[in-house]
């Protein structure tokens, strides 16, 4: 299996599956003498942890990491970062049912055709499981960018959408609610609609919004490697994302060049930020602000066709644990990998120097 790391100089491999021994990651090109705050990195697990409201799995992992290696002293030391992260709560008999079953829209059909073999307890490798540690890496890449600030947030969840624009938003309370949505308001609608989506047995999407500020003119590459390209990249290759759009995104084709040109100040700074903080493929200094759609989690707890392993059309009905709606969890894993592509392109800017 190829495509288990991401990045060019700060690079995370991934390994482990969701209902194995552990999960865990090797980060390379960390630079060396960075003070860790080994508690923030344990914070950014927990808001990625299943069990930790009423609207999300309640598979029970306390998420703990453990460091084996490129770390001294509470300070990185360059070398490669070694971690692991326990599973403590499988229950792999819940997916036992699906032994010789292709579940609707997950990856086990095509999965079992490309490798020959699958694991089906939670999905193996194809699990979102596999993000945890993917939030490890962003934690540090987060410290290693101590001045740029990541803030996303739930922004839509089935058809209750917050359109209040980000600016006019207080990020300190994100945290404040299970939904991980500023606007307490509309947290609580999107809570309850989430819950009477649960009762139903069934699940529901949404979009996360993601705002990444004093992030410092010049990060990017003009041709393949853009800033936007990678940060697009980055996010789909989170489980369910659907879609990806930054600054003005669909909007803005429908606008007029006249409407949509970002005019600058004598500074450098523009007007406006259509753009979304990049021109070019290159971050000009003003806020980078995306938007990533995530897809209604592919078990639902009704009756449905499925596929059998002998070209069956069966029934079968989801059982175990499973959010109902993944975007609160999805939260801290975008702002992981937003960091991890700023942390990458920011070692290779320092090239340039």
């Amino acid at each position: 299996m190829a495509g288990n790391s991401y990045g060019t100089l700060y690079r995370i491999t991934t390994f482990g599956e969701s209902h194995g021994e552990a999960l865990g990651g090797i980060i390379d090109g960390c630079p060396s003498g960075i003070q860790l705050d080994l508690e923030a990195i344990q914070f950014e697990m927990s808001r990625r942890k299943p069990g930790q409201s009423a609207i999300v799995t309640q598979r029970k992992e306390p998420d703990d990491v453990q460091f084996l290696s490129g770390i001294f002293e509470g300070k990185t030391t360059g070398t490669p970062i070694g971690f692991i992260i326990p599973n403590t709560n499988q229950k792999s008999d819940d997916y036992s049912h699906i032994k010789d079953n292709y579940r609707p829209s997950h990856a086990d059909y095509v999965y079992e055709k490309k490798y020959g073999v699958r694991d089906y307890r939670g999905g193996g490798r194809s699990s979102a499981r596999e993000t945890a540690s993917r939030v490890v890496a962003g934690a540090i890449a987060k410290q290693m960018l101590s001045n740029i600030k990541i803030n996303a947030y739930v922004s839509a969840v089935g058809p209750l959408s917050l359109d209040t624009p980000y600016q006019e938003l207080d990020f300190s309370k994100i945290e404040s609610n299970p939904v991980r949505c500023p606007d307490e308001a509309m947290a609580a609608t999107m809570e309850d609609y989430i819950k009477q989506i649960r009762k139903e047995g069934d699940t529901v999407g949404g979009v996360v919004t993601c705002v990444i500020q004093n992030v410092p003119v010049g990060l990017g590459e003009p041709v393949f490697d853009k800033l936007h390209a990678e940060l697009g990249k980055a996010m789909l290759s989170i489980n369910a994302v659907k879609g990806f759009e930054f600054g003005s995104g669909f909007e803005g084709s429908k606008m007029k060049g006249s409407e949509h040109n970002d005019l600058y100040n004598p500074d450098g700074t523009t007007r406006t930020n259509l753009s979304g903080g990049i021109q070019g493929g290159i971050s000009n200094g003003m806020d980078v602000y995306f938007r990533v759609a995530f897809k209604p989690v592919a078990t639902i707890m009704q009756k449905q066709e499925s596929l059998d392993n002998k070209g069956n059309i069966t029934e079968m009905t989801g059982k175990g644990r499973h959010d109902p709606c993944v975007v609160p969890r999805a939260v801290p894993i975008v702002e992981a990998m937003a960091a991890i592509v700023l942390a990458d392109f920011y070692l290779l800017n320092k090239t340039y120097l």
